[in-house]
């Protein structure tokens, strides 16, 4: 029986950097499992269209069921995870019935990302020994949806305890919830909490009109790392969260705080 396809779902963005990011991590994800089908789909803006990818899955192999993992390229599960993705998956179900589709898990929270994190901070030039000094702003896109922000404010509580003298979280989003200050009024309250150093993180995926806003409130830092985009870590989670999805039983098997060779703080495990 041949490995289900993987459809890695993207919102998709005007901005042509975002789509090309994409299709890098992807083409990633095909470099650590070379044989495995991987397809891209956008929910708006970009092409291909979600329904066309599937509609073009279930047009061929006439006559044979085809296995689809849907994965949201989402870091929290917040409204397109919960509506808009489940939605789409539906009414695929209902109109091409050769489909048979499996949702995967949002990408977060996973040490993997905290991986990709701290990737992208030692590329702008945080090293390890930087950090006791060494402020951190952790910049989300923005969600209202109580999970996607509960999510957030762990991580920033979990990097706490990594040497950061500070973490702040922020969002980019101008409808901030109440706590979660845009990415300039946290990089400027560390400063008035003396922090001489500032480093800013953006949690998001790839670049858009949101991480552009992220990079204009890091303008008073001293350190903007890069988009996660396509890190090595990242492509293992997808595929990690693929497994998950073709396989759940494995899930409660897979040891407690450990995903493909990442212990809990991130760092790769032996």
């Amino acid at each position: 029986m041949s490995a289900p396809v993987l459809l890695v779902i993207a919102h998709g963005s005007r901005d042509p950097r975002h789509g090309a990011t994409v299709h890098a991590l992807t083409a990633r994800v095909r470099s650590l499992r070379p044989g495995l089908r991987v397809e891209t789909g956008f929910l708006d803006f970009n092409a291909p269209s979600v329904p066309r990818v599937l509609e073009r899955l279930a047009a061929q192999d006439a006559g044979d069921t085809v296995d689809v993992v849907a994965l949201p390229l989402l870091l929290t599960r917040a409204f397109h995870a919960k509506s808009d993705i489940p939605t789409v998956l539906h009414e695929a179900r209902t109109r091409l019935p050769r489909l048979r589709i499996r949702q995967a898990e949002v990408l977060g929270p996973s040490p993997l990302l905290n991986a990709a994190l701290e990737r992208r901070l030692r590329e702008a030039g945080v090293r390890p020994g930087d950090r006791a000094s060494t402020g951190l702003v952790l910049a989300s896109a923005g969600s209202t949806d109580p999970e996607a922000i509960a999510v957030i404010a762990e991580i920033a509580r979990e990097l706490r305890h990594t040497g950061w003298c500070a973490v702040r979280p922020a969002f980019a989003s101008a409808t901030s919830p109440a706590g979660f200050p845009r990415t300039e009024d946290a990089v400027r309250a560390l400063r008035a909490e003396g922090v001489r150093r500032v480093a800013v993180a953006p949690y998001v995926v790839a670049p858009g009109r949101l991480p552009d806003r992220i990079a204009a409130g890091a303008a008073g830092a001293d350190v903007l790392a890069d988009v996660l985009g396509p890190a090595q870590e990242l492509a293992s989670l997808l595929l990690h969260r693929y497994d998950e999805a073709r396989a759940p039983a494995a899930r409660a098997a897979a040891p407690v705080g450990h995903v493909a060779g990442f212990a809990r703080t991130g760092t790769l495990s032996a």
